[in-house]
Formats: C-alpha cells, structure tokens, sequence
C-alpha cells in the first residue's frame, strides 16, 4: 500500500497489555492541512486514545506512528454520518407520500436515528473489529 492510501498520526505509548497498547495521539497544526481532517476524528479533540495491535520491544513512554488505512476512515464516515443522513431522508420521503403531516414525517423521520444509533453502540464490539490500527516505531 502507498503512504497516500493511509492515515497517520504520531503518539505516544500510555499502557501495554497483551495483546492491545493503548497510543495517546494529541492533534496538532499539521492536523489542519491534512487531507483526511475532515473525516478524522482524531483532528478535532485534543487528545485520543487509539487501541492497537501490540508490536514487540515498545516502552511506555516512546513515540511511535499510528497508521489507518484510508479506507477504513471512509466506511467510518459511511456509518456514522451518510447512512444515518441517507436514512432520514428516506423515511422523509416515504413518509410524505404516505400523506403524513410534515411536522409528523419530519419527527418520525429524525427520531428513526435513535434505534439507528442504539444498535451501532451495541455492536460496537463487533464493528470495532474492523477499524483496526497498526504502529511503528519511530526511528530516532
């Protein structure tokens, strides 16, 4: 894979378990021209803690780079935002041909993101398995 194709922030190690470190990535400048700001949660917040993968020989402590694949950031905004919009305009629509009021259609329609949500925070588990980060070390 090409570097273009991938997402990559610098952090620094908070804890190591066995099989997961947890990477405490503070935005910063550089996050404003990135191109993938708009889709990347890490740029608007402070500081995150990201999950990843452990690689051998890491301390707490060191800095190392978090990479995402590109990809992933556009199936991320997929789930989080354009179903959800794609969702209420449809039922927006159905609802209005249905000959629903528009203050009905237009309630209906918004509060059918509540199970929608409901249910992704449910499987977060299962939908976190696939929005997987990888890290290396930076060479000093």
């Amino acid at each position: 894979m090409h570097d273009k194709d991938k997402i990559e922030h610098t952090g620094i190690v908070q804890s190591i378990e066995d099989v997961y470190v947890n990477i405490s990535i503070v935005s910063n400048a550089s996050c404003v021209g990135c191109q993938a700001s708009g889709i990347c949660d890490v740029s608007e917040s402070e500081e995150k803690i990201i999950r990843a993968v452990r690689i051998d020989n890491l301390k707490k402590g060191e800095m190392v780079l978090v990479l995402m694949e590109r990809a992933l950031g556009f199936k991320a905004l997929f789930i989080g935002y354009l179903f959800p919009f794609i969702l209420v305009m449809f039922l927006l629509i159905l609802l209005s041909s249905l000959h629903f009021s528009e203050l009905k259609a237009g309630l209906l329609s918004l509060f059918s993101l509540i199970p929608y949500y409901l249910i992704i925070y449910l499987m977060k588990e299962k939908i976190g398995k696939n929005f997987s980060f990888t890290i290396k070390k930076l060479n000093k």
